[in-house]
């Protein structure tokens, strides 16, 4: 009998696979080795297949997408209720195949090379970023356990480095031989960061729609590319509401009984990086216009002046994220909101 649907669970070496017919019969349930599982589905009549949108899914969606099949890759949080208790690989399986069959089912588009390889260069950077915070903290730590302190800021961390590279007569010896090599990594890693940076920036230069993102205030080259890497043009969203409750930055709500209520606190789902860009970008962004008020819309001013500064600032994250929704959307160029 035809195979019209398939789920997969996917793995490191052994992948199981779960098919049924247009009866819903079990039609096919067996493991397949990671070199098996291109000439088994190349073998077989165009069909859906579901999968958990994990690690090496986007690949394995496109491979199985040019081998002519329909290919649908879902949030794991979304399968679980189609998994029965006890947990293995096959049961796994078969709730892909179900979960990819239910008309409400959210499902994540599959993401093209250029779309993984932005993403790497974001990933990349930021694990570096890290790093350098990290051996800049050790720095200053091992210096302060001496007696010795740094000013805060870009400027105290090439004060000390200088200090350490210029082997200061106030560092004891024994400890310059520590701080020398952490020196060392900080500025290899600098180096590279700004590597990132200028990759980042020629990309962005050469993106319409990213260009257009950047002329929103607390939106730099790095949210923009950032933004386009993770959604592309966004379509997977019915409304800007949609993206910022994906980014996590929408309260919870929890009505029980009749009664609605929206609780304090954002529900921090969805992309985790992406959200923190962005609060820090409306973070870099408030600073400016407690600086300067002018430089704010009503909203923001009125924001600030009721509301906590916190507060404020994953509010202008949430508005800034409806916004990128919306330039994506329509094309159109950002229009900053008119004086009352």
């Amino acid at each position: 009998m035809q195979v019209i649907r398939f789920g997969i669970d996917l793995a490191k070496n052994v992948f199981q696979v779960h098919g049924v017919d247009a009866s819903g019969q079990v039609v096919v349930q067996r493991q397949l080795r990671r070199a098996q599982v291109e000439k088994f589905f190349a073998a077989q009549p165009p069909a859906l297949i579901g999968m958990e949108a994990c690690g090496s899914a986007h690949h394995w969606g496109r491979t199985l997408q040019a081998l002519g099949h329909e290919v649908k890759l879902m949030p794991p949080a979304y399968v679980k209720p189609y998994v029965p208790r006890n947990k293995n690989d096959a049961r796994d399986a078969d709730g892909c195949c179900e979960a990819v069959s239910r008309p409400k089912m959210r499902f994540v588009p599959i993401k093209t090379i250029e779309q993984q390889w932005a993403r790497a260069l974001h990933r990349t950077r930021d694990l570096l970023v890290r790093q350098r915070t990290q051996l800049a903290n050790a720095m200053r730590g091992l210096l302060y356990e001496m007696g010795q302190t740094s000013a805060k800021g870009a400027a105290g961390i090439e004060a000390l480095l200088q200090r350490i590279e210029a082997a200061d007569e106030a560092i004891p010896a024994a400890l310059l031989f520590c701080l020398t090599p952490l020196a060392g990594q900080w500025r290899a890693l600098d180096g590279e960061i700004g590597k990132l940076d200028k990759q980042i920036l020629a990309q962005v230069r050469q993106q319409q729609a990213a260009l257009r993102l950047t002329t929103i205030p607390s939106v730099g080259p790095i949210i923009a590319h950032a933004t386009i890497a993770a959604i592309g043009d966004g379509r997977q969203f019915a409304s800007a509401r949609d993206f910022a409750a994906w980014v996590g930055l929408t309260r919870k709500s929890h009505d029980t009984g009749g009664k609605h209520s929206l609780t304090g606190h954002i529900s921090r789902a969805g992309d985790r990086d992406l959200r923190r860009l962005l609060i820090l970008g409306a973070s870099s962004w408030l600073r400016q216009v407690r600086a300067k008020p002018d430089k704010g819309s009503p909203w923001v001013r009125g924001l600030l002046a009721r509301r906590p500064v916190k507060v404020a600032v994953v509010a202008q994250a949430a508005k800034t994220a409806r916004i990128i929704w919306a330039m994506l959307q329509s094309g159109q160029q950002y229009r900053a909101p008119a004086a009352a």
